[in-house]
């Protein structure tokens, strides 16, 4: 820790006059510099979504281990990143967005050559806790830099773009590696990018001074990380221990008790993590629950889609990759237009529109049945991307919008937060929801006992037994857990799209009607 904080103060600081009065085209080189960083983050998010059959097979992961694989960079990004964002107010925005890029970086390339599962979870941490100092610092530089409101709205559109166009190239570019090299060269490619962004950060990235006077709360910080880790832990654990089995309840238990504990700390502490009163601004407030719900669809909707593509439909990872390419273009479009749209309607009937298209987009994903093929999910990927874009770009600006240059790493932490817990949450319940739906159908099946307690685990283990079996007793094993598999998408994938539909409620009732309004008060 040492040597990261003396990395971080050698960086020299400008004053925030200086930063706000650059030039446009230094300003937009700026933002080219952060897009380029993201964009590796976002490719993270995603890129290891499509290798999760593959660990199946070479490192014989369970269900719960993929979904904590998934779920451990989410976690520890999004219970940090208020601390994080409050080390970046403190030490400087740039310092501890150059911190958190080599922490990811290196962190990347353990994960390419992690030789166990348990290794891997290890290493995905620590990309989590990269991506922790990270996401807040660059939201929170474009703030800074970006001082006219219009501008900042186009800035903040291909920002919301850059991570969007990571997350979905990361299947693709995923894929394409699987079909090619070992499994972690999906982690690999960050490494040249990642380098490339520390560069030009260093040279081209400006240095605003931090917010001295601003405390740490390592307090809040633990609570922050230990409560939401129970809860996963409870509903990762529960379809395969039991909702009702002490150990489960304990956990949920426990998990509520911190996060209530947080909450009164935060109320009370001399330099609280998360000063409560910064909820009192609407349009933070109601887009910091609108963006986690809209994380918590598409993230766990993913989750389930490549598992679907690969398991169910036959593609390769490869093919996988390339089948859902579409919802790039859904994202690259969506940023920018909310972006205008918003200025012209209000963010509120934008970002229901997102959520409604995102809803539908799981409606249609849980009516999937065994004959269904591409078409369905390629409706599912377009209207997903496409409500996704719409929704992170408006609620993002209102965030930042809202508040003062002095809260701007917290807010910008608080965005990314609900970002992570959103998605955190919703490979945990999709997971949860398709594995419970799972078993029971598997167990209620007409195989033998035997065949039930190999396929009991998830849809590759059973497909990895039905390789080894007799062609007949093989085929029966794979098409009966092919459909226990596809009737669990519907209470996982209703379950999600319930979620967008009181995000639409949500945000036609609470949301602002214009862009940085002083939204503490009346919500109009």
């Amino acid at each position: 820790m040492n040597c990261t904080v003396q990395f971080m103060i050698a960086v020299p600081a400008r004053t925030s006059a200086e930063v706000a009065a650059l030039p446009p085209r230094r300003r937009w080189l700026t933002l080219a510099v952060l897009g380029v960083s993201l964009l590796v983050v976002g490719l993270d998010v995603t890129v290891l979504n499509v290798a999760l059959p593959t660990l199946v097979r070479e490192l014989g992961a369970s269900a719960g281990q993929l979904q904590w694989i998934v779920d451990i960079y989410a976690l520890l990004a999004g219970a940090l990143m208020l601390f994080c964002g409050g080390l970046a107010d403190r030490l400087g925005r740039k310092r501890v967005f150059l911190a958190g890029l080599v922490l990811f970086t290196g962190a990347s390339v353990a994960a390419a050559y992690a030789g166990s599962v348990t290794q891997l979870i290890v290493a995905r941490g620590a990309m989590g806790i990269g991506e922790a100092l990270i996401m807040p610092a660059t939201l929170a530089i474009i703030g800074s830099v970006f001082t006219d409101p219009a501008e900042r709205t186009k800035a903040i559109g291909i920002w919301s773009a850059a991570v969007g166009a990571g997350t979905v190239i990361g299947p693709m570019l995923g894929g394409w590696l699987l079909d090619r090299f070992w499994w972690g060269s999906v982690f690999l490619v960050n490494l040249p990018v990642g380098v490339a962004g520390l560069v030009a950060a260093v040279l081209l990235v400006p240095a605003a001074p931090g917010t001295r006077g601003r405390r740490l709360d390592p307090l809040g910080a633990s609570m922050s990380v230990a409560g939401p880790a129970l809860l996963l832990w409870a509903l990762i654990e529960g379809p395969s221990d039991g909702w009702t089995d002490p150990v489960v309840l304990a956990a949920f238990t426990a998990a509520f008790v911190l996060i209530a504990a947080f909450v009164w700390w935060e109320l009370r502490a001399p330099g609280p993590l998360l000063p409560l009163g910064i909820f009192r601004h609407r349009g933070l407030a109601v887009g910091a629950v609108l963006i986690l719900l809209a994380a918590f669809a598409m993230i766990g909707t993913l989750f389930a889609l490549v598992q679907h593509l690969q398991f169910n439909l036959g593609y390769t990872a490869a093919q996988t990759g390339w089948r859902l390419g579409p919802m790039a273009l859904g994202l690259l479009v969506a940023g920018p237009l909310a972006g205008a749209l918003a200025q012209r309607l209000g963010p509120r009937y934008v970002a229901a529109a997102g959520l409604a298209l995102v809803a539908a987009a799981l409606t249609v994903f849980a009516t999937t049945g065994p004959g269904d093929g591409y078409g369905r999910v390629l409706a599912v990927i377009v209207l997903l991307g496409a409500g996704a874009g719409f929704v992170i770009t408006v609620t993002s600006d209102s965030i930042v919008g809202s508040l003062s240059e002095r809260d701007l790493g917290v807010g910008s932490a608080t965005n990314s937060t609900a970002i992570q817990f959103g998605a955190a949450l919703g490979v945990a319940v999709t997971g949860s929801l398709l594995a419970g739906r799972y078993r029971s159908e598997i167990g209620r099946s007409g195989l033998g006992a035997g065949e039930k307690a190999a396929a009991h685990d998830s849809l590759g283990a059973a497909l990895a037994v039905a390789e080894r079996l007799p062609a007949q007793a093989g085929a029966a094993v794979a098409r009966t857990a092919r459909d226990a598999f596809t009737a669990g998408l519907g209470p996982a994938m209703f379950t999600g799209a319930a979620i967008a539909t009181a995000g639409v409620v949500i945000a036609l009732a609470f949301a602002p009607r214009r862009i940085h309004s002083d939204d503490s008060g009346d919500p109009s």
